[in-house]
């Protein structure tokens, strides 16, 4: 078959495309599907009008419209169509039902409705995006908030198909009344781990080699802020020569409030801010780390979410101490391929991480575990042929995801 997955953003400098779209088409071009993603590179103006190959899969990056954005989206989205169609794929399968996608779907949902001859609809969801969930985390006018409200409540339901990165995600949309066997689970995976080199990184840090180093991979925005600094404080406190790796950038300026609290509280000589990494390089970080943490409150975001750096960190056979919350749960078997916490008790998070950065045979044997448990359960291969059976038995059944007529 030819799929064209439509992007929700360019693939640079965000990780979403790299994560999940260009892993799961390299997986289905390999098992001898042809895969064209086509993106709005609106995060990557450079690359306007450009078509690249990344890891073995076509790239189209649409021409950009106006800068105004309301302008631009539908010139964009017009483009996103065009383009798509004109490559005559057997179906379209979009990334997020937001944004200039989003409105490339509706589009062609349009043209279904109108009775002309298009490609099916699949759609993938891996964040639940209007009432409640990634809205309130972005600085959106209140414009912007009701229509991706009303993109994700319109479009699910008229897909032929839907993939959901998460159990919550899958809970959400069979509420929508999504036929059950139109619903693909469908979580983030991984593919062979790369061995990073974590001493250079440290080297080039200032940590010493022998230095017990914890890990906070992360965009700030899935946790309170007073309990990361809580953990820190404390662990600095019970763990001789600890420093703290924090490899990611917040959205609002969290890095100040954990400098600030580092001053305050004595753990700032501990810190080590490294900031946004570029992906080819964040095995090495990685490596750099003997545990982990990974906070994770218990919000209707986050027991949506599918947290890819999660996935990233036990791959490099880092062990984590993480709090139980949504898909978290599905990633790690507790005490075998790495540790849950209750998610509201800050101080078990921090006798659990103090037990393990004292005790390296533990360090070991779970970080090997929670690899191998990931690599076992959630791999792209056998992601993307349950994908394919999913395009085949869908379309094959030729109705819409509703359980009732478009409309």
């Amino acid at each position: 078959m030819k799929i064209i997955f439509w992007a929700p953003f360019g693939i640079r400098p965000k990780g979403t495309v790299i994560a999940r779209m260009v892993p799961l088409a390299a997986e289905l071009q390999a098992s001898g599907h042809e895969v064209v993603i086509v993106a709005p590179p609106y995060t990557n103006p450079e690359d306007s009008g450009k078509t690249e190959v990344v890891r073995g899969v076509r790239l189209v990056n649409v021409d950009l419209g106006p800068k105004q954005k309301a302008l631009a989206a539908p010139f964009l989205a017009w483009r996103m169509l065009r383009v798509a169609l004109k490559e005559k794929p057997d179906l379209i399968h979009l990334f997020k039902p937001k944004g200039y996608g989003g409105i490339a779907a509706m589009l062609l949902i349009a043209l279904q409705t109108l009775g002309l001859r298009t490609p099916p609809l699949f759609l993938d969801t891996d964040d639940w995006e209007g009432e409640g969930g990634m809205n309130e985390l972005h600085d959106y006018s209140a414009v912007e908030k009701r229509f991706y409200r009303l993109q994700e409540q319109w479009i699910t339901p008229r897909a032929l198909g839907v993939t959901v990165a998460s159990r919550g995600l899958e809970h959400l949309v069979g509420q929508m009344e999504v036929q059950r066997d139109h619903l693909l689970y469908l979580p983030n995976c991984v593919a062979a781990a790369t061995a990073g080199d974590g001493q250079a990184v440290r080297a080039g840090l200032g940590i010493a080699p022998d230095a017990p180093v914890l890990l906070l991979y992360t965009r700030f925005f899935e946790f309170s802020q007073e309990k990361l600094h809580f953990i820190f404080a404390e662990i600095h406190r019970q763990v001789a020569g600890v420093r703290f790796l924090v490899v990611g950038k917040g959205r609002r300026g969290e890095e100040g409030l954990l400098l600030q609290s580092a001053g305050e509280s004595g753990f700032d000589a501990a810190l080590v801010m490294a900031g946004w990494v570029a992906p080819e390089a964040i095995p090495d970080y990685l490596a750099a780390a003997n545990v982990a943490v990974y906070p994770f409150a218990d919000t209707l975001v986050n027991r949506c979410k599918c947290p890819a750096k999660l996935t990233e960190i036990l791959l490099a056979q880092v062990p984590v101490v993480a709090d139980r919350v949504g898909q978290i749960a599905e990633y790690i078997d507790d005490g075998r391929s790495g540790v849950l916490c209750d998610p509201d008790d800050w101080r078990q998070m921090v006798d659990r991480t103090v037990e393990l950065l004292k005790a390296p045979a533990l360090q070991q044997s779970l970080g090997g575990a929670g690899c191998a448990h990931l690599q076992e359960n959630f791999n792209w291969g056998a992601a993307a042929r349950s994908l394919h059976r999913f395009y085949l038995s869908t379309m094959h059944a030729g109705s819409p995801a509703h359980t009732q007529a478009r409309g």
